[in-house]
């Protein structure tokens, strides 16, 4: 059984393709429903039909770039406290900076950016704004009791010891109980890597075989798939 509180909607607008995939798996497996579009004017199409919790948006793309959709979500009623953050394939100077605050932009990240720290920058200012979650995330499935938001992981009413990664792994296998894991995608979603940088499956299989030592018995139910990834049955 699982108990899912509504998921905060993140609209993200870019036209690069593979980091809008990049962005919509690692943000998908930290709790939030994820819409997309590639272009300023189709993102504020999209953030008027979905009134989306937050925005995250590139800089230069055509037909309407990042700082005119900001303005333009900024300046609309049904959409003026949507938080948004602008992401900048450039350095940006102190002068931009101003520019882009004042037109309503409610934080940066300078490409290439960690995504760990896109997701702490998006959760701050849920909060800020009032639309971080009412209450707390659990999965309660296979004996397995997890606190998404308090981070902390029971088997059979037995506190696991986990670490943060091992806990991520956990929570996202149950997540997807069933569903094949790649190998790619854990490396996406867990340790935010960029996979043009870094993409060692052994670090993955290191941390999933102390994960299954902690489980004991349960951890048998982690199945690796030849040549793919895991999945949790």
């Amino acid at each position: 059984m699982t108990e899912t509180p509504t998921r905060k909607t993140a609209l993200i607008v870019d036209d690069d393709k593979e980091l809008s995939e990049i962005l919509y798996r690692y943000l998908d497996g930290r709790g939030f429903s994820v819409i997309t579009a590639k272009n300023g004017a189709e993102g504020f199409r999209t953030a008027l039909s979905k009134k989306p919790d937050l925005v995250i948006t590139d800089v230069e793309m055509p037909l309407m770039d990042g700082f005119a959709l900001c303005k333009k979500i900024k300046d609309s009623q049904a959409l003026s406290d949507t938080p948004v953050i602008i992401m900048s394939g450039k350095k940006i100077s102190e002068m931009d900076l101003v520019a882009g605050y004042g037109l309503g932009a409610d934080d940066y990240v300078i490409k290439p950016f960690s995504y760990p720290v896109l997701l702490a920058k998006a959760k701050a200012l849920l909060r800020r704004s009032g639309k971080g979650p009412a209450k707390k995330m659990k999965i309660k499935k296979a004996g397995f009791e997890i606190d998404l938001e308090g981070r902390s992981a029971k088997l059979k009413s037995r506190a696991l010891k986990l670490t943060s990664k091992e806990f991520d792994l956990l929570a996202l296998l149950i997540s997807n109980e069933g569903k094949i894991l790649t190998f790619n995608s854990l490396l996406e979603t867990v340790w935010g890597h960029n996979l043009a940088d870094y993409n060692n499956p052994h670090t993955v299989e290191v941390h999933i075989s102390n994960l299954r030592k902690k489980l004991g018995p349960h951890g048998k139910r982690i199945k690796a798939v030849a040549g793919h990834g895991y999945k949790f049955e």
